[in-house]
């Protein structure tokens, strides 16, 4: 059993909750109460992580976060270290990835917010911050739930795209994917099984949560548009 490897999983998976969380906040909001040109496409852009092969995400990434692309240029002369093969390209990385798992829900939880709520808000005279806070969080709360579980599951999981960007350094980037795969590799099956045995524990515990959140959703109700 690789405890190393459990271990950055799971501090990759906690990273990537707490940086895509508050974007997502931002893109579930916009997409789900403005309507504009191009959005369709934008939507579509978002979503592309849910159709691409793992290989072409991470060829793309791979490129974007290399020394010789800005990004990575820019990373490397101000940190004084690559992105590539590190762990804080595995953390952008999961970031983009990640990004349907945690907009889609909170956009379908603020488009279920009922509109007479939000008008009730501007009529009382609350800022944009205030009705957020105050009116539409507590509305919304299941959907911003069900985005931190799927990301922080779907991060533990991930296997092509943390291996194309962060290959398998011990301590660094190699997850606990990486683990079972390296020891398949060495045919260390028992070990392997043991590791794939803790994520399919944590992804059937992640997936109940999800199952609990959507009861307790709909058993608290809110305001719903009609």
């Amino acid at each position: 059993m690789d405890t190393q490897a459990l271990v950055l999983s799971l501090e990759l998976a906690a990273a990537t909750v707490v940086v895509l969380i508050p974007l997502a906040l931002i893109l579930g909001r916009l997409l789900a109460y403005r309507s504009f040109a191009g959005k369709a496409w934008i939507e579509a852009m978002l979503n592309l992580p849910l159709v691409l092969p793992p290989t072409v995400i991470g060829y793309y990434l791979l490129v974007m976060l290399s020394g010789q692309s800005p990004i990575g240029a820019w990373f490397e002369e101000t940190f004084k270290t690559g992105l590539v093969f590190h762990f804080s390209g595995l953390v952008i990385a999961s970031v983009l990835v990640n990004i349907p798992f945690a907009v889609q829900p909170i956009q379908r939880a603020f488009e279920s917010i009922d509109p007479e709520c939000l008008d009730a808000a501007d009529c009382s005279g609350m800022s944009w911050a205030q009705k957020l806070w105050i009116v539409e969080l507590p509305l919304a709360w299941p959907g911003l739930l069900t985005a931190m579980v799927l990301v922080f599951a779907h991060t533990l999981g991930e296997f092509g795209v943390v291996l194309m960007v962060g290959g398998s350094i011990p301590g660094e980037t190699k997850t606990l994917s990486i683990a079972i795969y390296d020891q398949v590799q060495a045919f260390e099956f028992e070990a392997a099984g043991q590791m794939s045995l803790i994520l399919l524990v944590l992804a059937l515990v992640c997936l109940a949560l999800l199952g609990q959140l959507s009861r307790l959703g709909r058993l608290l109700g809110g305001p719903r548009r009609g």
